[in-house]
């Protein structure tokens, strides 16, 4: 059985995250880069796929639109192989339909909600485009993940293989303020490890959340629900939201709720709780507070793992909260690359970011990005099976 850790805070070191071991013997897992064309957008830009591999039968496959992480293969405790990330088999899905799943894309420039696509910054209250009525959702209509973003460098030696994106918005895009440049570096390691970095700057005062929006299921990608699957969340409080899940204002403990994750329960345990914070998101979907202050050095913020295939997940960050949503909206209209339609409940979804609508709460941690300051914050996914 896989070994959980207890509920306290862990430093994470790249090399000594081990929760169950590699994937197959030995360190040398020769990670490697490809890069390829693949297709082209409806003006004509073409659109390249960036492949991310191992010799411990980790591949992963990154679309340069919308930063999208289009599939991760990993092998289950049997060997075998499968991709355990929804999304779409073609650029047309992505095009065509993710601006309201954000299947595996970069979320930008504000993951999460502001209240009623408004919020102000130094005196000037700013306006954001309403697409998740009454309030602006991932960052407005023509967010991040429908950009294309520009390979700027990729490489690959024994410890990682990793590729550079970058994407300039303009002042005024969707709203948000300053000409903001922004980075995400994606980064296979030889331990298993899928980092991804996201850097920042800006030439006038705004304000920034970045994160990805994957969807998980580590039993493989359109086997059906993930309510076997095992959760551990490193957090005590978490924040309480309003029907259209914005924050009250307040942080909550997780005592005696369906929140309360410190020790590892599976989904199905409590997603069918009548607790008010379950039943209007329809399960889970709320930000925890991570029990490490913000800082630069990373921390282990969950752990899931799936009994049925041994395959193991931990998301470790330096952001202050973790979405985690249980994809309560996907209905039937997509269908993946295993031919099987997508449902309610069939996967996970892990968003470190920095709370909801904090420009709108003084309380919640500041999002505010000023000109000479670097945004600077880093995920990594690190898999293994029992």
């Amino acid at each position: 059985m896989p070994r959980f850790f207890s509920n306290r805070i862990w430093l994470l070191s790249f090399s000594a995250l081990a929760c169950g071991g590699m994937m197959s013997g030995g360190a040398n897992a020769r990670p490697r880069v490809q890069v390829a064309s693949v297709a082209h957008l409806p003006n004509g830009k073409v659109v390249k796929a960036v492949t991310l591999s191992n010799d411990h039968g980790l591949k992963i496959r990154i679309l340069s639109y919308g930063g999208i992480l289009q599939s991760v293969e990993i092998p289950d405790r049997h060997g075998k192989i499968a991709n355990v990330a929804l999304g779409f088999s073609t650029l047309d899905g992505y095009v065509a339909h993710n601006d309201d799943p954000h299947f595996g894309a970069i979320l930008g420039r504000y993951a999460n909600r502001l209240a009623n696509g408004t919020f102000t910054l130094e005196g000037k209250t700013y306006h954001t485009p309403i697409n998740n009525p009454p309030n602006t959702l991932h960052g407005g209509f023509d967010s991040f993940d429908r950009k294309l973003w520009t390979i700027v460098g990729t490489g690959s030696d024994q410890s990682g293989a990793y590729v550079k994106l970058k994407l300039v918005s303009p002042d005024g895009d969707q709203g948000f303020p300053g000409n903001l440049t922004t980075t995400v570096t994606y980064m296979l390691s030889a331990d298993d490890s899928l980092s991804l970095n996201f850097k920042a700057k800006t030439d006038a005062p705004t304000v920034v959340n970045l994160s990805t929006h994957n969807y998980w299921n580590l039993n493989g990608e359109g086997s059906g629900t993930i309510e076997p699957e095992i959760l551990q969340v490193f957090s005590d409080r978490y924040v309480p939201t309003d029907a259209n899940s914005i924050p009250l204002g307040t942080l909550a403990s997780v005592d005696n709720t369906p929140f309360d994750f410190r020790t590892p329960h599976s989904i199905a345990e409590r997603l069918r709780s009548r607790d008010p914070q379950m039943v209007a998101p329809r399960g889970y979907d709320k930000c925890w507070v991570l029990n490490v202050p913000p800082s630069k050095t990373l921390y282990l913020a969950a752990r899931v793992s799936d009994p049925r295939s041994g395959r193991v997940m931990e998301i470790s960050t330096n952001q202050p909260g973790l979405q985690v949503y249980t994809s309560n909206s996907i209905d039937g209209r997509y269908v993946g690359p295993s031919g099987h339609a997508y449902r309610q409940g069939d996967a996970l979804a892990f968003e470190p970011e920095h709370y909801p609508d904090s420009p709108n709460h003084p309380d919640f941690p500041s999002t505010e990005l000023k000109p000479g300051e670097v945004y600077d914050y880093t995920t990594v996914f690190h898999f293994a099976h029992d």
